[in-house]
């Protein structure tokens, strides 16, 4: 910890994280507040990443307040960037749209912001739209166990429109209200302090990582420390790219230039030399770390094992990425992660692939180098490249079920009794009987049984009722048939039609 001199402490502004189901407006209600344009920017209007932002507050009172936000994704296939979101933050607000309700992914984030205390506050949006219903909304909410003001509960509620604002300034000042009863507090006097809540590595600039300074200041010229990473702060960018001098407390910032990836969700601390950088990542380097990759799943003999290389443009791209590979569950197939880790997918990544059979190669939001394009079409190595992790996964998982073992499997559709047998020829009989349940068809396989047990097999030829030609014979109908098989049917044999299916 830090053992600066204490020289006062000050009121620092909240990390307020947004929560809830895809396309119920999160993002939409943070581009209201910051009036910018952030969905649009997103792939198929989805939140990727945990982006952090500043906005600024004016009260009623005319009192300006600090509050930074952090959008976190909704759909499920981000649950492990969502979980850490919510760690980092001091407040959430929990979206739920006025025309769909509570949704799977509601409960998720729900479940996330408890599991991390924190207070928080149910934004019912959409409040715009033709029709909408608030009361059945917060009716919905009771039955889910979510209790609002007014509904059994305490939980603040406010109703919004993020499209057209409406609602917006009351949800703002409740927040700087219950922001007020945190008592959130930091000492300006410390060497900066906080998390690490995304890291990527950047084919111009280097390795990136995205920082929320969680207590005291952080300067250039100073060093961070994120277990045994270490980064020179030679510039501090804002949240907007804007280059500052110092970063106080609640500030999310990008610093430039780590030794390696940190790990996102990780803590930082900062110093003050790149000794003392040095020797805390030393201490730190032999410490247990959160592992950013997943452990390959060793097969066994009778399961189809398929390589995978996954390459993601950010760690926590590639969190989600694992969180949802390991959902994919097909009986017979193994995925076995050889290779998983930030930046472009190059060459070695292909060589690594082609140590396995029929290996995948898959990326999120990264380039592929030419030499990289060479070695998998030489070696016929599926390369495929997303923008959209919920496309990656379906790819994916169709991927897998092509290549899962098959089995056979048989289905009885009828069954007679042999009542007769009139002629005999080779493999060939001519015998009468009854269908007993199902049908009977002409060309059918069937089964021989001989007190249950199954003596034969083979095929019907041809069937006939009352001498005419059919192609099937239906229950308790009496039937004449040309079968053949390779032994002879006699009077009390039944017949077993079925067919085979590939499971």
């Amino acid at each position: 910890m830090n053992t600066q001199a204490h020289k006062g402490i000050e009121t620092r502004p909240p990390v307020i994280v947004v929560m809830g189901h895809i396309d119920h407006g999160k993002s939409t209600l943070l581009d209201y507040i910051r009036k910018t344009s952030i969905v649009k920017k997103e792939a198929g209007g989805i939140t990727q990443h945990v982006g952090a932002y500043e906005a600024e507050y004016t009260d009623k009172a005319g009192v300006s307040h600090r509050l930074t936000f952090l959008d976190t994704p909704g759909h499920e296939a981000f649950c492990a960037i969502r979980e850490r979101g919510a760690r980092t933050a001091d407040l959430a607000i929990l979206v739920v749209s006025a025309e769909d309700g509570v949704k799977p992914q509601t409960l998720e984030a729900l479940a996330c912001i408890k599991e991390s205390a924190i207070p928080y506050i149910v934004a019912i949006n959409k409040i715009d739209r033709p029709g909408v219903d608030i009361e059945r909304t917060k009716v919905n909410l009771a039955e889910h166990e979510i209790y609002v003001e007014g509904y059994g509960g305490d939980i603040p509620w406010v109703p919004i429109s993020a499209l057209t604002g409406q609602g917006i300034p009351d949800l703002l000042e409740i927040l700087a209200l219950m922001a007020e009863l945190q008592n959130l507090t930091s000492d300006p006097s410390k060497k900066a302090e906080g998390l690490i809540i995304e890291a990527h590595v950047d084919q111009k600039r280097g390795t990136t990582a995205t920082l929320i300074v969680k207590d005291g200041t952080l300067s250039i010229g100073e060093f961070v420390v994120s277990g045994d990473s270490i980064s020179p702060v030679r510039a501090i960018e804002d949240y907007a790219g804007k280059h500052i001098k110092t970063a106080g407390a609640s500030s999310p910032i990008r610093i430039v230039g780590w030794n390696k990836v940190p790990i996102v969700g990780a803590p930082f601390i900062a110093v003050s030399s790149r000794k003392e950088a040095d020797v805390l990542a030393e201490r730190q380097r032999f410490v247990p770390q959160p592992k950013a990759v997943n452990v390959a799943e060793e097969g066994d003999d009778k399961k189809v094992v398929i390589p995978l290389i996954m390459k993601a443009d950010t760690v926590g791209s590639l969190d989600a990425i694992i969180h949802e590979v390991q959902k994919i569950k097909v009986e017979g197939v193994i995925l076995k992660v050889l290779l998983s880790s930030v930046g472009t997918i190059n060459e070695n990544d292909l060589k690594t692939a082609s140590a396995g059979q029929s290996p995948l190669v898959v990326g999120f939001n990264v380039k592929v180098d030419a030499s990289a394009r060479a070695v998998a079409e030489r070696l016929a190595i599926p390369v495929m490249n997303f923008d959209i992790i919920y496309r990656l996964t379906e790819w994916l998982l169709a991927e897998v079920e092509k290549r899962r073992p098959r089995t056979e499997v048989e289905e009885e559709t009828g069954r007679a009794k042999v009542l007769k047998l009139f002629s005999a020829e080779k493999d060939r009989y001519v015998i009468g009987g009854k269908v007993e349940s199902g049908l009977l068809k002409s060309g059918a396989i069937f089964k021989l049984l001989r007190r249950e047990s199954e003596v034969s097999r083979g095929k019907i030829r041809n069937l006939q009722q009352q001498k005419e030609k059919v192609d099937e014979v239906g229950k308790d109908k009496e039937f004449g048939a040309m079968v053949e098989c390779k032994i002879e049917p006699v009077p009390g044999d039944r017949l077993e039609v079925f067919t085979v299916s590939e499971r």
